[in-house]
């Protein structure tokens, strides 16, 4: 029996006033949040610019560096998505950008490799489980299941609109010393602040329970609490999961399998995408930030009608693999290009391709999951996932190190879209 998808209330009375306060209370913080942890994320790629000459860092130090983050996000991963689901999402969110932002502005005092790993991987276990949380324990209890992905696809603009932000004012600060400081350590102290300040005003802003929001009325109160409960009902009356049974699951474990190829190419290209570009072209640092803002703007825009066709025609999987399949024939297509114009063409299709999925994507576990089951579960897909973080900014390095040329590892980074966007293709049509 497959559960009923509850529809889209329509844009009248307090369903609607409720779903637009949401938008505001809980999409908003949760959409900046991710800005500011995702800016927090890549401004390594932009630092490397400058900083890998500066403390004498060759590719492979720098790949080991950047990767090594995942590593300790992979080890609290689930932990941190489980006590945040059983205690207070809002309240642990806050923990994850106070001590996030704490550890992002140690970056700017390290001086050796070893100092680069360390706190790479303790900003890895500062913000292990910021995305699950998010899934799970933020935006199901105030969405319907026939609203979660446009919401989830709202929110995750966050990501193309740091980039947007992030990589001019990045490609801007790398060249331009204050304070006595070298750029790139100006920027890693300047876009720590953000993080902290934003996590001490979200214990203010957002609620964990629509029945614990003060800026709703009553009847919103009810109106949410009631459509989270039938969901809840819905899926129970089809299979209950354990957490063991939901860890063990097939289709999670190949929703597991399928990120990790996901990730390996989306943070090797992340990650690289600055130095690539600029040993093609020999671009300006702020040059490089402006041309990256341009395919953050498109895959922004990509993602939004994404995730609503997604939501308007109940389906998931096709939404996924087409892009992620484009995007690793972009990749491959690149390494022929020798031209910094042509190359462009090919690099906008992959940041569409690796982005604009994602919105779907993360509404597929929580459609057929609830509770610790899906805390647990989205905790494993992303911490395995993420693993792919650690090996596609690795590999790439030493490969480059290697042979003195990226077009292996983008061979490699392609690989690992192609094969997850055919796999996407083998899950079932609709979760239950």
């Amino acid at each position: 029996m497959p559960v009923s998808v509850t529809p889209t209330p329509p844009d009248t009375g307090v369903p609607a006033s409720a779903r637009r306060k949401a938008y505001w209370n809980i999409i908003l913080p949760l959409f900046l949040t991710s800005v500011i942890a995702y800016i927090d994320r890549v401004n390594i790629g932009y630092a490397a610019l400058t900083m890998n000459r500066d403390l004498g860092f060759n590719a492979e130090v720098f790949g080991l560096g950047a990767g090594i983050f995942f590593a300790g996000y992979f080890l609290f991963e689930i932990p941190g998505a489980l006590i945040a689901e059983r205690f207070s999402a809002r309240l642990w969110l806050a923990r994850i950008m106070i001590s996030w932002g704490l550890v992002s502005g140690l970056m700017a005092f390290m001086t050796t490799p070893w100092e680069f790993y360390l706190i790479r991987f303790l900003l890895g276990v500062a913000e292990a489980s910021l995305y699950p949380v998010i899934y799970v324990s933020c935006i199901p209890r105030w969405f319907s299941a026939g609203e979660r992905a446009r919401a989830i696809a709202l929110m995750l603009t966050s990501l193309q609109a740091a980039g947007v932000v992030g990589a001019p004012l990045a490609g801007w600060l790398t060249g331009k010393p204050m304070f006595g400081m070298a750029g790139w350590q100006v920027l890693f102290l300047l876009e720590a602040i953000p993080a902290v300040v934003l996590g001490v005003v979200v214990i203010y802003w957002m609620a964990d329970w629509p029945r614990e929001a003060r800026w709703l009325t009553g009847a919103e109160r009810e109106h949410l609490e009631r459509q989270f409960a039938a969901e809840q009902a819905a899926k129970a009356a089809v299979r209950r999961y354990s957490l063991r049974e939901a860890l063990s699951d097939r289709e999670v474990l190949k929703l597991a399998l399928i990120y990790f190829l996901w990730i390996t190419g989306f943070w090797g290209f992340n990650y690289w995408m600055p130095t690539v570009l600029k040993d093609l072209s020999g671009w300006e640092n702020t040059m490089i930030g402006q041309v990256v803002a341009g395919a953050m703007l498109v895959s922004l825009a990509a993602s939004a009608y994404t995730g609503h066709s997604s939501s308007r025609r109940d389906e998931k999987r096709w939404h996924c693999a087409v892009h992620l399949l484009a995007a690793g024939a972009a990749m491959a297509a690149g390494t022929f290009v020798r031209d910094p114009a042509v190359y462009l063409i090919f690099l906008f299709i992959t940041a569409v391709g690796v982005y604009a999925p994602m919105s779907v994507w993360w509404s597929y576990p929580t459609a057929f999951l609830s509770g610790p089951a899906a805390a647990g579960a989205v905790g494993l897909i992303n911490s395995i996932g993420n693993l792919g973080g650690f090996v596609g900014p690795y590999v790439t390095g030493w490969m480059k190190e290697s042979t003195g040329s990226f077009t292996g590892a983008n061979w490699y980074l392609a690989a690992s879209l192609g094969a997850a966007g055919v796999l996407v293709l083998t899950l079932r049509r609709r979760p239950l």
